[in-house]
């Protein structure tokens, strides 16, 4: 039976997640530690899928735990494209990718999924990814990335 995709799911998850990040930071804060924290947004966005083309999943989970505290933003991106991802998976990733504890979600990756459905999760991570890329330059048109 053959799945139904409709070809916006990516581009509109990538969409909800960015403008809910940047919406929810920006409120309350000054102009200067909102441009701060939205620039670490930008530029983590921007970067997951080079990250993910080069180190993998499993790496990238890891990556979540040891973002320092004074780049929070940065690991909202990185726990908000996995949430978004473990949607796209499906049932079978259902919670596994968004585990409270970091270990048990790199576990998972590690050794509960065979090498061709990681293989396809990535692939399908990379899109996802590219997907972030693309908007985060229409959602933060007003933040340069990548001086930190």
């Amino acid at each position: 039976m053959p799945v139904n995709f409709d070809p916006r799911t990516l581009n509109t998850y990538a969409f909800q997640a960015l403008s809910h990040l940047r919406k929810t930071y920006e409120n309350g804060k000054t102009k200067e530690d909102a441009e701060k924290g939205l620039k670490h947004q930008k530029n983590q966005a921007q970067e997951l899928y080079t990250y993910i083309s080069t180190w993998g999943l499993m790496r990238l989970k890891a990556e979540e735990k040891a973002i320092s505290k004074e780049q929070e933003q940065k690991r909202q991106v990185v726990k908000q494209f996995f949430s978004k991802l473990e949607i796209i998976a499906g049932e079978a990733h259902h919670g596994k990718l968004t585990a409270k504890e970091t270990n048990d979600a790199i576990e998972h990756l590690c050794s509960k999924v065979d090498a061709n459905e990681y293989l396809g999760l990535t692939g399908l991570a990379i899109e996802l990814a590219n997907e972030f890329a693309f908007w985060a330059n229409a959602i933060y048109p007003d933040i340069t990335g990548h001086s930190e």
